[in-house]
């Protein structure tokens, strides 16, 4: 396994666990596991030597001497016995250990800020525009970092939307629940504006664009996405459909990271073909059951939204795929800045880290309406962490015989967030608001159809009855 269980280094896993602000004894647990795994196999080659032992020490020359050899063969049985009896041990002894396992994360990169604290302590690597203090005063922690912010404006994106003509929210509620929209005319436009811009971005970088299916089957799920997504975020896909006996559930995906991610599921490729680079094009479901109260007017954070995703497999070299992953930030970078957007880079201090991510930079745009940044952008280089899980290798299918050094490689996998659609509206509408409307950025226009405004076409939403009471 990847711990390196075996002449392996478990105190560095320690660290990192502790670097994680998880239990370090969970390495423990799993090497305790580990071994009771190995001593069932060892016993149960033994026994299997011993079999062929009685076989042709007592069994054969008592045959071949027409002896009666009855207390041998019951002898060979009872060791036959003891066999089943360890082999029926020993997936339970694994599945016990790969549960295990699984709560173990990656390593943790040199430049992740060690901490639980990511308002103090994530790290700002960059500023757009550079503000008038100048790049000197980069790298910094976000809680020590003072500069000049960007500008601000009167509204937020929720008002902006309505105003515009773009969404109708209650109606979505009424329809399918708490954080249901309706989109509508100019919030239809601009989000397939933003998707086919996004498309068209990408494509033009070299990647090769999916559109994955929607759900998947669990066991597939199981192989990629942490346990607890499975009660905080994934929706699961009830009814009869091609599996009548129900024997495979599905679930509706969070990201297309999920389903690209197991895209080469068994497959080995060939190095000589690597760099891959996938557009995911999807609708993505989250349940945000985590996120209760939290960002409850607009579309910034809803049940049901597109997202644009860049996933990318390398070789397994460190160095190659920390390069991919400066090149995939650079990416994200740049489309926001085409689109006008300003923003800042941050490192996510460790206890923010997911499993699978050794390491992982959020691009946070301003809103000037909230006065505030927001997270548009999560940029993640898993090394072989999630390959392993789907089994996707690199290299060589088989070493020459004899080959001693020969091994199984897995790809590196890395993914990150172009733009999800309804933040970016959400941005784009507060960062171009006028007293009228809202500009349309030029280069998006040619996805609307030649507009380039959106004129206020009613007043503001009617405030709701806790905002009626707090104003009493």
């Amino acid at each position: 396994c990847f711990l390196g269980l075996v002449g392996g280094d478990p105190a560095k896993w320690r660290k990192f666990m502790e670097q994680r602000f998880k239990p370090a004894a969970w390495v423990d647990e799993v090497i305790a596991e580990d071994e009771k795994w190995r001593a069932l196999t060892k016993k149960k080659d033994e026994l299997r030597k011993k079999v062929n032992q009685i076989q042709k020490e007592k069994i054969t020359p008592k045959k071949k001497a027409k002896e009666d050899c009855t207390a041998e063969i019951a002898e060979m049985k009872a060791v036959q016995q003891e066999i089943k009896d360890v082999e029926e041990q020993l997936p339970l002894v694994a599945e016990s250990r790969d549960k295990l396992l699984n709560r173990i994360g990656n390593i943790v990169d040199p430049e992740v800020p060690i901490s639980d604290d990511e308002d103090a302590d994530n790290l700002v690597i960059s500023l757009f525009p550079t503000p008038p203090e100048g790049d000197g005063i980069l790298p910094a922690s976000q809680g020590t970092l003072k500069y000049t912010l960007p500008e601000t404006k009167p509204l937020t994106h929720d008002e902006l939307l309505w105003r515009i003509g773009g969404y109708e929210p209650t109606r979505g509620q009424q329809v399918a629940g708490h954080r249901a929209y309706f989109l509508t005319n100019a919030g239809v436009l601009l989000n397939q504006a933003i998707i086919n811009y996004g498309i068209a971005f990408l494509s033009e970088r070299g990647y090769n664009v999916l559109q994955p299916p929607f759900f998947m089957n669990k066991d597939v799920m199981a192989s990629i996405a942490q346990l607890d997504d499975f009660d905080e975020q994934l929706y699961k896909v009830s009814g009869k459909t091609d599996d009548p006996n129900e024997s495979k559930d599905k679930y509706l995906i969070a990201t297309s990271e999920q389903p690209i991610c197991a895209y080469h599921k068994d497959e080995w490729i060939e190095k000589s073909t690597l760099p891959l680079r996938y557009a995911g094009i999807s609708t993505c479901f989250r349940k945000e059951a985590g996120s209760s109260g939290k960002d409850i007017r607009g579309i910034f954070r809803v049940h049901q939204f597109e997202k644009i995703e860049q996933f990318c497999l390398t070789d397994d070299d460190f160095e190659v795929s920390s390069a991919e992953h400066k090149r995939m930030l650079q990416c994200a970078k740049d489309f926001y800045e085409s689109l006008g957007f300003s923003y800042r880079v941050v490192c996510l201090v460790s206890n923010e880290l997911n499993d699978a991510a050794v390491k992982k930079y959020d691009l946070e745009a301003w809103f000037p309406g909230q006065q505030a940044y927001r997270e548009l952008v999560s940029c993640s280089n898993c090394t072989d962490y999630q390959a392993r899980g789907v089994g996707v290798r690199c290299g060589q299918a088989q070493g020459k015989k004899g080959d001693l050094s020969a091994r199984a490689s897995y790809c590196h996998m890395l993914n990150a967030t172009l733009c999800a659609t309804g933040r970016g509206i959400c941005c784009l509408l507060e960062t171009y608001q006028t007293p009228v409307g809202v500009v349309v950025p030029e280069v998006l226009r040619p996805y609307m159809g030649g507009k380039d405004f959106l004129p206020f076409v009613r007043g503001p939403p009617e405030a709701s009855k806790g905002e009626k009471n707090k104003k009493k």
